[in-house]
């Protein structure tokens, strides 16, 4: 396999193949990265970051796009990333403006299945989440509930748990130990 140079954005959140995130973009290294993957130089990899970890993230990231941007009030860019592909980070090197340069191997992405039987209790709790929160429903075009690989995904973005915790999830072949374990964490707060 063939590895690659990315440019890399951390932060404290997940970002996982079709999904969507909005970020505000305030130091100016990272403008320059955004300038720099929007003229081509580099593809854009966003990894969560990892305290005192050198490279500053987890070593599962996604590649992703800049599909929107808007400058806000305050003058600070806001971007919308979509993630496309999982990778691996290998190696990072920060650069002289602050920036970080990644090289990857690429990963494979969980395949599409359907959500089947009581795991369709993922699905729906996932559809009353995002009527909960409206902003993050927003940065979707498409809502995939008959997906299982997608839910699943969704669920380990916004779900407030240890970022360890979500690349051992993350790790796994398939969506299933996922599926497993938002199901019963939803059944555990039924009453």
């Amino acid at each position: 396999m063939q590895t690659q140079e990315m440019a890399l954005i951390t932060r404290d959140a997940l970002l996982l193949p079709d999904g969507r995130i909005e970020i505000r973009m305030v130091d100016p290294c990272y403008l320059h990265v955004v300038a720099d993957v929007l003229k081509g130089k580099y593809p854009l990899a966003f990894g969560m970051f990892k305290a005192n970890g050198l490279p500053p993230c987890y070593p599962n990231a996604t590649q992703c796009e800049i599909i929107d941007f808007n400058q806000l009030e305050d003058n600070s860019l806001s971007i919308v990333l979509e993630g496309k592909q999982r990778v691996k980070i290998l190696s990072a090197a920060k650069r002289k403006d602050g920036a970080w340069i990644a090289r990857t191997l690429r990963s494979s992405n969980w395949s599409q299945e359907p959500i089947q039987g009581e795991f369709e209790l993922i699905s729906a709790a996932l559809e009353q989440f995002y009527e909960v929160n409206p902003e993050l429903c927003g940065l979707y075009a498409n809502i995939h509930l008959e997906d299982a690989s997608w839910v699943s995904q969704r669920w380990l973005e916004v779900l407030p748990l240890y970022n360890k915790d979500k690349q051992v999830l993350m790790n796994q072949p398939n969506c299933h130990k996922t599926m497993d374990f938002v199901l019963d964490l939803i059944k555990s707060h039924v009453d």
